[in-house]
């Protein structure tokens, strides 16, 4: 499993501290959204300047991890 931490950070100053890629503006959570959305790896890497092809991985283990840590919401 890849390290997300490598490629994810959090700072208070960079997009409202929410996490994103190590050198861009590109948040975690955008990816995941254009990925649930349909959109393949290759098409986002290819469009998006700075986001790496280790970014898609990175961004699914970091999910994981959060979710991980979280109590579900019951969605019933």
């Amino acid at each position: 499993m890849i390290d997300w931490k490598q490629y994810i950070e959090r700072d208070p100053d960079v997009m409202l501290g929410k996490p994103v890629f190590r050198g861009t503006r590109i948040t975690v959570e955008f990816v995941l959204e254009r990925l649930a959305q349909g959109a393949s790896p290759k098409e986002l890497v290819d469009n998006y300047e700075g986001l790496l092809p280790e970014h898609i991985p990175a961004a699914l283990a970091y999910a994981a991890a959060v979710i991980g840590q979280e109590e579900l919401v019951s969605l019933a």
